[in-house]
């Protein structure tokens, strides 16, 4: 009977093991959200300047008539 006890115990034991586990997770994957939201704040106005240098590269390729070129025979 003294054995039923011991592992009910070790279970639970085993359990709280693993809640402390997923609470750190938890909170590590909350402090990785802020960080990932504040890396974003601070790219943000050199990602659209990108963005907009790059649309107008784009503009400027549509923009130009094609040649003809010189063809081989």
């Amino acid at each position: 009977m003294a054995w039923a006890g011991v592992s009910v115990v070790l279970g639970l034991l085993g359990l709280a093991v693993l809640a402390v586990c997923s609470f750190r997770v938890y909170l590590g994957v909350r402090r990785l959200g802020r960080e990932l939201e504040r890396a974003r704040r601070r790219l943000g106005p050199q990602h659209s300047a990108l963005r907009d240098e790059l649309r107008n590269l784009q503009e400027a390729h549509e923009a130009q008539e094609p040649d003809d070129g010189v063809r081989s025979s």
